[in-house]
């Protein structure tokens, strides 16, 4: 069993996840430790004690966030219309990535095997899939376009446009996974 941390440890704990969130949102995932443990207002070495390896830390800010994700997948599944529900899924995910550069790179990148990350990665795969293959079902997604598609065509819209002008940026993206007509 493990012993619940002292009360100093804890909030030093939640200081740099909170920390980590900020510095990795506007940086990215290979931001400077040192910053993060600046920001947090705690020396490196206690960073290192809570989080020996950058991947401890990136799981302890990301993991919630990535269960937000699959939520935001699961209210898709409910929408009533297939395609208004894989918009839905669309829009909320980019503006996720569009504010958080840590949250882009993650959900592109092989981090997100890792073993603290890979419950909450399959879960926003499956959900995921679940709603293309509704989108897909009712004739309304070229059949062409899987998760991967979806992953590499959020992550372009979300990158490439300027801060606000994505959602332009998305609109060609959207019309562009619609069936064609023959």
């Amino acid at each position: 069993m493990t012993r619940p941390l002292r009360r100093d440890a804890q909030r030093n704990r939640e200081l740099l996840v909170a920390a980590a969130r900020e510095v990795f949102g506007e940086k990215g995932l290979d931001a400077p430790l040192e910053e993060i443990a600046r920001r947090a207002g705690v020396a490196i070495g206690t960073l290192y004690n809570r989080f020996p390896t950058r991947m401890d830390l990136v799981e302890a800010a990301f993991g919630g966030l990535l269960d937000r994700l699959a939520g935001e997948a699961e209210q898709a599944l409910k929408a009533d219309d297939p395609w208004d529900g894989l918009v839905e899924l669309i829009v909320r995910t980019c503006e996720l990535q569009t504010i958080d550069r840590g949250m882009t790179e993650l959900c592109t990148s092989a981090l997100l095997d890792a073993p603290g990350l890979r419950a909450a990665r399959e879960r926003v795969g499956e959900v995921c899939e679940k709603v293309l293959a509704r989108a897909h079902d009712a004739g309304v997604l070229r059949p062409d376009f899987g998760l991967d598609d979806l992953a590499f065509a959020i992550a372009a819209t979300t990158r490439a446009a300027p801060l606000g002008d994505w959602r332009r940026h998305l609109t060609f993206l959207l019309d562009g996974i619609r069936p064609q007509d023959t």
